[in-house]
């Protein structure tokens, strides 16, 4: 492997400009745009307490910081420009996701949970109704390690394929891994056609948010959760 900072340009231009015109496309529809207001007002009342706030403010330095070094130490060692089919595009987005979604089920089943990591995640479970802005109100040990886990399923599939992942189907497996880990703690209510998956998404987690001893691991998908027994239903969510 060889270190190709043209190709992390690449990746991480994919994933400011996807971000942008994804964030620009969903709130152009009224039914998310009325969403987004209903969060944004919950959200001022938790970010008006300053622990909160501090604790959302300490993450987010964190988050920033791990994702530079990533990106300058072990990304451009991990995605080059060579040109591949639509369907290794689509296969390499889907395993990349898959092997980290694997390790972040073990890692929040039975670090985060168990009795290693509990107090620090414990932070993150103060939220029992989740809005937008509990997405970031994370310790930042744990806001490192799924960073770690993430960037690490880079180098796996790497080793597993024999050559590196092409820059932009990398950049859209991180798109989809920051906006479905926000979109996980939304508020979101709209239980009809064509949202009503949304909406399943986010009340399956809003379900892990309950406690801390049932189940729904997994951040990305529910199919480590189903095969290990520990899925649990999705709860239903009336108001934020």
């Amino acid at each position: 492997m060889t270190y190709d900072w043209l190709a992390t340009l690449a990746f991480a231009s994919t994933l400011i400009l996807t971000t942008l015109i994804g964030r620009r496309i969903a709130f152009s529809i009224p039914a998310f745009a009325k969403m987004r207001e209903l969060n944004l007002e919950v959200d001022k009342t938790k970010l008006a307490k300053m622990r909160f706030r501090e604790a959302v403010k300490r993450n987010n330095k964190v988050g920033l910081l791990t994702n530079l070094g990533f990106f300058i130490v072990l990304v451009p060692f991990c995605v080059n420009l060579e040109p591949r089919p639509l369907w290794r595009h689509v296969v390499d987005f889907l395993v990349v996701l898959l092997v980290f979604d694997f390790m972040y089920y073990l890692t929040h089943r039975f670090l985060f949970h168990g009795k290693i990591l509990r107090k620090v995640h414990a932070l993150h479970h103060q939220a029992r109704e989740t809005t937008h802005i509990d997405a970031l109100y994370v310790h930042p040990l744990e806001t490192f390690i799924g960073l770690l886990l993430f960037f690490g399923a880079f180098p796996i599939v790497c080793l597993a394929y024999g050559t590196p992942l092409n820059a932009f189907s990398a950049g859209i497996a991180t798109l989809a891994f920051t906006q479905l880990n926000t979109i996980n703690h939304t508020f979101v209510n709209l239980p009809y056609f064509p949202f009503r998956q949304i909406d399943r998404i986010t009340s399956i987690h809003a379900a892990h948010h309950v406690d801390m001893n049932q189940g729904n691991y997994a951040t990305l998908t529910m199919i480590y959760d189903r095969i290990f027994g520990t899925f649990e239903e999705p709860v239903s969510r009336q108001t934020p």
